[in-house]
């Protein structure tokens, strides 16, 4: 059983970060990736349907350490794939991956002071690593599928259904009728994508979402970067986006109406005075309830306008041997049904923990600053955000992580342990991610752990808070309790 210093779950966007932060600002401990698939790039190599692309822009959701160098701010999927992987490549990272390694349980020990890893392999096996501590940054959705919601009379249908989360390669839809179900982002993704080939694309959705078009290229970005070194401008650029982020995020809070008005100016601007806006792009909901979709110079727009793509608000009555009949009565025909129906949640990959013998059940924990559980030692789960770029949280929990490591290090301890106060013991419930609900969260945020009104038992979704307190908050807290000798050897194969 081979043992090293720290264990990461995950060789995708988050894992490779926090790899390269480990060879940053912990260059003395060793470590390994355990990636279930075959490849590097987690999200970025999965999905594989036309047009997959960023919803953020890649200043915030590129590395701090690796500049993002390409025109387009708001890149297509093999572009950020070729990103992930350069940045792992650059610093030998391939040679810490066990690809086709998927876990399946992490036991920890006290009196050993170490995870036992279990894992399955391409081939079948089950091998055991071992590891003072644990970083998982497996995302938070199942790779095994999407959301498939069970439609009346789906078997009926003589055409193809398919779920952009397992897109087949090669599927022709060249003059084909297609209708794309669902109204979240990768939804608004396909219309355009495929309206380019397609004879007709339908964007069948029950309800609106929020649409906000933005340039694919930031162009005060590409001025700085002509003007100023790479990493002086890029650290501009993050920073300035960041803030308009915030600006923006914030905005919908304090002043929920005007933004909506302005997000449906815009629509409105680019569809027309005789386009119904109000049905099919006006939510009942406030701004970032939900998160915003992103369309790129308007691409969504653009398809609708040009008569290759429309959009239908109606709700699926049956599915029939050549489309879909709605609740109206009308029925949409199809060749081809693209079934965008979310994502099916999975709590740090679905990896059974346990302690000391005991399996934890995550919902009865308390989320630590969002990232670390009570009651569970030397485990450290990646969330990035859902009101910004995904990048941005997940390298301050790496962050975070290399501190505490170092903290453990220099004081000789090896366990780390966020524990309740006496003062916590009745505090308010609420969920992981508060104040968001899309489909996807509500159908599993009862699987996570719980969080509060007070620190450090908050998931605070604010990137300028969490940064002061992740770098300077003191690790000795009064929550994290702390123990255990630092013993020789852990290094070696057991």
């Amino acid at each position: 059983m081979q043992a090293v210093d720290v264990i990461i779950i995950g060789a995708g966007l988050s894992g490779i970060g926090a790899a390269r932060q480990l060879q940053d600002k912990c260059p003395d401990r060793s470590f390994l990736i355990l990636e279930g698939r075959a490849t590097i790039g987690g999200t970025w190599d999965l999905f594989r349907y036309p047009g997959i692309r960023s919803d953020s822009d890649m200043y915030t959701m590129g590395y701090d350490s690796k500049p993002w160098q390409d025109a387009k701010a708001i890149a297509d999927g093999p572009s950020i794939l070729a990103y992930v992987k350069d940045a792992a490549s650059e610093r030998g990272l391939e040679q810490r991956i066990r690809f086709q390694h998927r876990v399946k349980s992490a036991a920890w020990s006290s009196t050993e002071g170490r995870w036992t890893v279990e894992v399955e392999t391409g081939d079948g096996e089950h091998v055991q690593f071992a590891c003072n501590f644990l970083l998982v940054c497996s995302g938070y959705y199942s790779y095994e599928g999407g959301h498939q919601p069970d439609f009346a009379g789906l078997a009926e249908f003589k055409g193809t259904v398919v779920h952009p989360q397992a897109w087949p390669e090669g599927l022709d839809y060249r003059n084909k009728r297609v209708v794309i179900v669902g109204s979240g982002a990768t939804a608004m993704t396909l219309v355009p994508a495929m309206a380019r080939e397609a004879a007709k694309v339908t964007l069948l959705q029950r309800s609106p979402t929020y649409v906000v078009s933005l340039p694919a290229e930031d162009a005060v970005a590409n001025w700085l970067k002509k003007l100023l070194p790479a990493k002086l401008a890029y650290r501009l650029i993050r920073w300035k986006n960041v803030q308009f982020q915030r600006y923006v995020y914030r905005q919908t809070r304090v002043a929920p109406e005007k933004v909506r008005a302005q997000l449906l100016g815009m629509v409105r601007k680019f569809l027309g005075p005789d386009y119904d806006v109000d049905k099919h792009f006006t939510p009942s909901y406030k701004p970032w309830d939900q998160r915003l979709c992103l369309v790129p110079d308007g691409d969504l727009f653009k398809a609708i306008k040009s008569g290759k793509a429309e959009v239908v608000t109606d709700h699926i009555a049956q599915f029939t041997a050549n489309g879909i009949r709605l609740q109206s009565g009308a029925e949409l025909r199809a060749d081809i049904v693209v079934t965008a129906t979310g994502l099916e949640m999975a709590l740090l990959g679905k990896v059974a923990f346990s302690v000391d013998g005991t399996p934890v059940n995550f919902a009865e924990t308390w989320s630590y600053k969002g990232m670390m559980f009570s009651g569970v030692p030397n485990l450290i789960y990646t969330l990035g955000y859902i009101n910004a770029s995904w990048t941005l949280r997940s390298e301050l929990v790496s962050e975070f992580a290399c501190r505490l490591l170092n903290h453990l290090k220099v004081k000789g301890l090896r366990l780390c342990t966020p524990t309740l106060r006496e003062s916590d013991r009745n505090m308010p419930q609420r969920p992981l991610i508060d104040g968001f609900n899309p489909g996807y969260l509500q159908r599993a945020m009862h699987l996570f752990p719980r969080t509060s009104d007070r620190a450090p038992w908050q998931n605070t979704q604010n990137y300028l808070e969490d940064r002061e307190h992740f770098r300077n908050d003191p690790l000795e807290d009064g929550v994290l309790k702390f123990a255990g000798s630092a013993t020789a050897g852990d290094r070696h194969a057991a």
